[in-house]
């Protein structure tokens, strides 16, 4: 009966939920509207599955493990290995499949092991929805929500599943997502007919879509892959924007691929010409094609990008999307509302003023009737004055007949009381001018008296004062009635202005000394609230931010695209925004070319955490702002931020690392080999011994992640830049490959070489120099003044002794090595020290020229950073 409410078809037979009578559905469900037992959730849930379109659980360890092999450069070494098989060489095909091997299980642990960390953070921020279980409210997670559960809900929720309204209380519900329908649709209970759209099914929600306004209580008839939003996820499925760190490792993928291929062909039909055996001229091209790209670098990215975010974690930084991190630490300018960030958020109601501003109980009451009997959007507004000293006996002398509830475009919220009297109370209350625009009276110490100009202007004037000084100020208003069932929004006209409420939250404490350690890591802060210019002004002056250039939403709404895009650049505060006005404004930034973070919690903050580079949300927000959001701040602190970015750039800082490692060291060898193989009688490396070598070489890069960074490369944020990781390889390259060169004169005319020795010899150099470039270019500083991590140390020292000792274990022959002499091994040694040298000074000259460089051309570093001072930044 269950399964067959959760179907989609079109009679009330086989289950048009959305058709079927109230009683009728709640039967066939075998549930009733105080909602399920706890034991029979249980087991519908073991019945039906997680309340999620997938399985929740990551791959598994066989796919992961599996996916190692999709790798085209794995694909191409077991395409080689199978050539040297077919054509007699077992040995050499056994070597290079435990070189794959071996590979592909040192990625496959690091993956494995990062996509693990992930998804248990993930579990941190799952989200929660109220159900009624045994009768009484409980809070459970959204996948272990069943048909059959009778669920609450209120603006800023997103709906968990799909089903009918039993009750609502001006319920509008934003179907976006399924219909593309920007407008808000109104819902209430009822029935729709069986053959009605999506877009047409008044009584019914769907999982996916959100709640903008109102109350409801909805009965859950399908869940998991049988929601309509299931049926079709993949075409609904946000595009996510491609992040300047995706953006990077793809053009370095195309750099590396147009190297590789001109490499591999080149040295291929150089090597025919020169009449070397097809399948060895073949086997060492595509050797020389692997041992050029950096092939573990996926499991790299992965492991660093998810031991970054359980730092971030451990900071109380949660992250939803790992390639965030990198915009993270990219970002130059930060957005944000005031309240719990820049405020302590604690709001403390401190004055309950008439028109007159004398205080008044009544004021008091009414506020407290506003704010206690509402059952709408949770606000600290309302908890503030619930909290007021003061006495309370005498809300019970009044009965609830019905509420209006909050919108942002009515902006404020009216209760409807029955006095003993046996009359109606309308009470109203929020932004001042918009309880003023349903008031045609203000109640005065003599009565009613009409609301005129002369009333406006005081009230104007009293509102300004007190907001100047930095007070929160909302107005309320009253009208009674007759004794009547309902009320709707059309009753709030001709009321009576009552008085002022004046709200406190000070700035928090520390948030200065907070936005100072922004600025000097390069980032600015714009102001983006609804709160009126005065209040934004004053706290802005308080705090140390820059308030003389304020741009209002009414100001906003006048402008054009274009002059938007040139204004928003010397704007400071932006200030009683309409939340629509967010996205456009975070829109205009990113167009001047900042990478913009954009930290929000409310309701309407949803489209402006899209369209930033970087959404951040807290663990407190309302859901669609967390579904938004790419970063969840498990306290709302910019302090917590500010870790978060260090964090962040920590990451990207050692990502580039191996990036810039690998590419110079790899670049420069595989050039040697290649010249080295058309002028030599014989190959330079074997293709086994070119596999071997990058293998090694690779280990001391699984430590990259936990590698320090120096304070300077923190400072500032930093972008990719291909072109400085070209000059970068190419300048560390030329490096390597002359005191290549010179390896190959010193082993042909001092040491005088034969084949196997002369690649055993370069083989052991080869190693070594590239184990001293990771000590080298991880750090801007002098190598010996900046501390690299143990694990690095460690890892690189281990794999130096393997290639000092490897030739003289007794399966060296396998790769085709022989012992050195003693001298041999001494001189190759000093050629590496020499290395060195050349190698730090090359460092020294090429940063200081990549610096004037950046400061010709806007970029930082080598990653496109803007690193803008202060005072730009505000501009």
């Amino acid at each position: 009966m269950i399964g067959d409410a959760g179907q989609r078809s079109v009679s009330p037979e086989d289950g048009a939920y959305w058709s079927i009578e109230t009683n009728d559905l709640l039967r066939r469900l075998e549930t009733s509207a105080s909602g399920l037992a706890a034991s029979e959730a249980a087991s519908r849930l073991a019945k039906f599955g997680r309340n999620s379109l997938a399985s929740t659980s990551s791959a598994s360890t066989l796919a992961v493990f599996a996916r190692q092999f999709r790798s085209p450069l794995v694909l191409i070494l077991i395409f080689a290995a199978s050539v040297s098989a077919f054509v007699g060489e077992g040995q050499e095909a056994a070597i290079i499949g435990a070189i794959v091997l071996a590979s592909c299980i040192l990625s496959f642990t690091q993956e494995y092991g990062a996509s693990r960390a992930t998804e248990a953070l993930k579990e941190r921020i799952s989200r929660k929805a109220i159900v009624l279980r045994d009768g009484a409210e409980c809070s459970v997670a959204a996948e272990d929500i069943v048909p059959g559960d009778v669920i609450r809900l209120s603006a800023g929720n997103l709906i968990p599943a799909d089903g009918i309204i039993l009750d609502a209380r001006d319920f509008n519900v934003s179907e976006a997502v399924l219909t593309g329908e920007t407008f808000p649709t109104v819902k209430a209970p009822g029935r729709s007919v069986p053959e009605a759209s999506v877009a047409q099914r008044s009584n019914a929600v769907f999982t996916g879509t959100s709640v903008r306004s109102g109350t409801a209580t909805m009965l859950a008839a399908a869940t998991g892959a049988r929601t309509e939003f299931a049926s079709i996820a993949a075409a609904l499925e946000r595009k996510i924007p491609e992040t300047g760190f995706a953006r990077g490792i793809r053009q370095f993928g195309y750099l590396m691929t147009e190297i590789m291929l001109a490499i591999v062909i080149m040295v291929f039909f150089a090597n025919l010409m020169l009449h070397r055996p097809l399948i060895e001229s073949l086997l060492f091209s595509l050797a020389l094609a692997v041992g050029l790209t950096p092939e573990l670098l996926p499991a790299i990215i992965s492991v660093t990008l998810a031991r970054g975010a359980r730092a971030m974690a451990a900071n109380g930084v949660i992250v939803r999307r790992l390639d965030a991190i990198e915009n993270l630490g990219s970002m130059d300018l930060l957005c944000t509302d005031k309240t719990g960030t820049l405020t302590e958020g604690v709001i403390h109601l401190d004055g309950w003023l008439d028109v007159d501003g004398s205080p008044s109980t009544d004021i008091l009451l009414w506020a407290r009737l506003n704010a206690t009997l509402q059952t709408g959007l949770k606000n600290p507004l309302d908890e503030a004055i619930a909290g007021a000293p003061g006495e309370s006996a005498s809300l019970a002398a009044f009965t609830k007949v019905d509420e209006i509830p909050y919108d942002f475009i009515r902006k404020r919220l009216s209760v409807v009381v029955r006095t003993k009297d046996a009359q109606d109370l309308l009470i109203t209350k929020g932004a001042v001018q918009n309880v003023l625009e349903t008031c045609s009276f203000v109640r005065t110490a003599k009565g009613l008296e009409p609301l005129n100009e002369m009333y406006r202007a005081a009230i104007d004037e009293k509102f300004r004062r007190w907001s100047a000084d930095g007070y929160r100020v909302l107005g309320l208003a009253i009208r009674r009635f007759e004794s009547q069932k309902t009320f709707s929004r059309k009753d709030e006209i001709d009321l009576a202005f009552a008085g002022f409420l004046l709200f406190l939250d000070p700035p928090k404490e520390g948030v200065k000394e907070t936005l100072a350690e922004l600025a000097h890591r390069g980032i600015a802060v714009k102001v983006i609230s609804g709160d009126n210019r005065y209040v934004a002004a004053h706290l802005a002056q308080a705090i140390g931010l820059c308030a003389d250039r304020i741009m209002t939403g009414e100001d906003l709404s006048k402008l054009t695209k274009s002059a938007l895009f040139a204004g928003v650049q010397h704007t400071d505060l932006f200030v009683e925004i309409d939340p629509n006005q967010k996205e456009r404004i975070v829109q205009a930034l990113r167009s001047r070319g900042h990478v913009v973070g954009y930290l929000g919690d409310g309701i309407n903050d949803a489209p402006a955490l899209h369209e930033a580079d970087i959404g951040i949300s807290v663990d407190s927000a309302v859901d669609v702002a967390r579904e938004a959001a790419d970063i969840i701040l498990l306290k709302q602190d910019l302090g917590v931020l500010v870790r978060g970015v260090d964090d962040g750039r920590k990451t990207f800082a050692n990502t580039m690392k191996y990036i810039s490692i690998t590419t110079s060291a790899n670049f420069g060898n595989m050039i040697s080999m290649a010249v080295a193989s058309l002028f030599l009688p014989f190959l330079p490396l074997l293709a086994t011994q070119i596999l071997l070598n990058n293998l090694l070489s690779s280990i001391p890069s699984l430590a990259i992640a936990t590698d320090n960074v120096d304070a300077e490369q923190m400072r500032r944020p930093g972008r990719w830049d291909i072109g400085f990781v070209r000059r970068f390889m190419v300048s560390f390259g030329l490096v390597s490959s002359l005191f290549d060169f010179a390896t190959f004169a010193f082993l042909l005319l001092v040491a005088h070489a034969g084949p196997a020795a002369f690649q055993t010899g370069w083989f052991v150099e080869s190693l070594m120099t590239q184990l001293a470039i990771v000590l080298i270019v991880r750090t801007h500083k002098a190598f010996w003044a900046s501390r690299p991590s143990p694990l690095l140390v460690w890892l690189t020292l281990a794999v130096a002794i393997v290639a000092i000792v490897l030739p003289y274990v007794p399966f060296a022959g396998w790769f085709g090595f022989v012992p050195l002499p003693f001298r041999a091994l001494a001189g190759l040694v000093a050629i590496t020290g020499l290395y060195i040298v050349v190698s730090e000074a090359t460092k020294r000259w090429f940063f200081s020229h990549g610096s004037r460089f950046s400061r010709r051309h806007g970029a930082g570093q080598g990653i496109d950073g803007k690193a803008m001072s202060r005072s730009a930044l505000a501009q």
